[in-house]
């Protein structure tokens, strides 16, 4: 494994509040890594510093075996060298159906694959039914994604993502407004692709994080507190105080 995303010496303040002090992270490829930490830890903020949506006032955001900074790139520029991003609510085209949400996501990627995809329509549709096959809504293509229970909305969304072939994604408390059996799929899902990309997860299920059985990395005040496996974080004096304890 080598190393996609480091995070070095990051710091950023809003108002003179430090949402990030310091922070340094470094993500492999492949990986799953879940981020936990309570309220105002700057998980958040993390996420708005690698996509380009907050820019730091300090420390350096390094990308990919060329070592781009990704710190003044825009996010659009971010999104194309590969870095996808969910956010906490799943935003899908309710009108159109699980197919047409797909194959939108699909023109619109920006991978090499693309040029392939343009040239020869049955790989698009291959590509279509293997992605649907992978969120578990293969039987939904021709349902409108407005008739998708939640849970089954964000799988679609996970999906749209993973139609862009991005090599990092980053994903917002998947779990919020799951059912068990919903929780368990997604858990399923996020699992399988980090077999062959990063995948960074922000959760506060602790249940769910337990499942995810990868990683964990604590954030608390803007700083790494602790990280490791499940069983040693949450065995830390520290993180029990500040987080699990509460």
């Amino acid at each position: 494994m080598s190393t996609l995303l480091e995070v070095s010496g990051v710091s950023v303040s809003f108002d003179g509040f430090h949402a990030i002090n310091n922070l340094s992270i470094q993500i492999a490829e492949p990986e799953l890594r879940a981020v936990i930490g309570p309220n105002g830890a700057g998980k958040t903020t993390f996420m708005d510093i690698v996509t380009g949506k907050t820019r730091p006032d300090e420390g350096r955001v390094i990308w990919g075996e060329a070592s781009r900074s990704l710190v003044g790139m825009s996010e659009s520029a971010i999104a194309r060298a590969g870095i996808g991003r969910k956010f906490q609510k799943p935003t899908v085209f309710e009108h159109q159906t699980v197919r047409e949400n797909l194959t939108m996501a699909l023109r619109n990627a920006r991978g090499p694959l693309n040029v392939l995809f343009d040239r020869r329509p049955g790989h698009a549709a291959t590509r279509i039914a293997e992605l649907a096959e992978e969120i578990g809504l293969a039987d939904d293509l021709p349902r409108r994604a407005g008739e998708l229970s939640h849970g089954q909305k964000q799988w679609l969304e996970i999906g749209m993502l993973l139609a862009q072939d991005p090599r990092l994604l980053l994903v917002d408390e998947p779990a919020a407004g799951m059912t068990p059996a919903e929780r368990e799929h997604t858990t399923d899902i996020l699992k399988r692709a980090a077999q062959t990309r990063a995948v960074v997860v922000i959760e506060h299920d602790m249940d769910f994080v337990r499942r995810l059985n990868c990683k964990v990395t604590v954030l608390h005040e803007g700083a790494v507190l602790a990280e490791g496996s499940i069983d040693h974080v949450t065995a830390n004096k520290e993180v029990i105080d500040v987080y699990l304890g509460r």
